[in-house]
């Protein structure tokens, strides 16, 4: 899949794409990214891409022909697949992992990465197809949720993960936050205050280890975020013995 980065600032993108297990998924092209910096396709001598708003108020508006020039450019080099416009602002609709899966099992996408005040409206109502949100605060631009985006979209792709199942297990993956996790030593301190791992995950009985990390995972979500079980009870993800857990549990 394609991805293409419209941006003031693309040496924002290099380091994170060559660090770190997704790297695999950049490396490997499974995740092309192309950076398009915004200022290549200004028209003067100052290589100018925003103005002052109409209307007055503080900050500068990123212009609207600019961003036509640029995306005139992306389509062209992308060919016969043009993939959506996305733009980042919090306005958008709110990034979860099945979106992520969307996007992991597409063609790409070209994400336009707001800076200042904004973009000239006149270029969003004609050309986006797709505003995204990291949640309810304001960032500088959107070069940092179109990361998000690219390492969440890049570590679900085949053999990029050191086990196949590593992302199964995430948090959201089934509706339900992550169970917790635990290495090595066996007890961590000593002494009165030493803590110990869950004797279970000792036991090599896998089904109570499945059956422990599984109420784990329900206990957290429950109690951290409500919404998400109630979610998962309209869908009718939860079975008979998920229920009975959380009654146990006064939820």
């Amino acid at each position: 899949m394609r991805f293409d980065v419209l941006t003031l600032f693309p040496d924002l993108f290099r380091p994170h794409l060559e660090q770190g297990i997704t790297r695999r998924a950049f490396e490997s092209h499974q995740v092309d990214v192309h950076l398009w910096p915004l200022r290549d396709f200004a028209d003067d001598n100052y290589r100018r891409v925003d103005d002052r708003p109409y209307g007055g108020g503080p900050g500068m508006v990123l212009l609207a022909e600019p961003l036509q020039r640029a995306l005139a450019a992306v389509r062209d080099a992308r060919g016969g697949t043009p993939g959506p416009l996305v733009h980042f602002t919090p306005t958008g609709r709110r990034l979860d992992q099945a979106l992520v899966r969307e996007f992991a099992e597409g063609s790409g996408a070209i994400l336009l990465c707001g800076r200042y005040e904004g973009i000239d409206q006149r270029f969003l109502d004609r050309h986006v197809d797709l505003e995204v949100s990291l949640g309810d605060f304001v960032l500088s631009g959107g070069e940092l949720a179109a990361l998000a985006l690219l390492d969440a979209v890049a570590r679900l792709q085949p053999g990029v993960l050191g086990d196949a199942q590593s992302h199964a297990q995430d948090s959201f993956s089934d509706g339900l936050l992550d169970c917790p996790h635990y290495s090595r030593p066996e007890r961590l301190g000593s002494g009165a205050d030493a803590q110990p791992v869950p004797a279970v995950l000792l036991s090599g009985h896998h089904a109570e280890i499945a059956r422990w990390r599984r109420e784990r995972a329900l206990e957290l979500t429950a109690r951290r975020r409500p919404d998400l079980i109630a979610a998962a009870r309209a869908a009718g993800a939860l079975g008979a013995a998920d229920e009975r857990f959380l009654a146990s549990l006064g939820l």
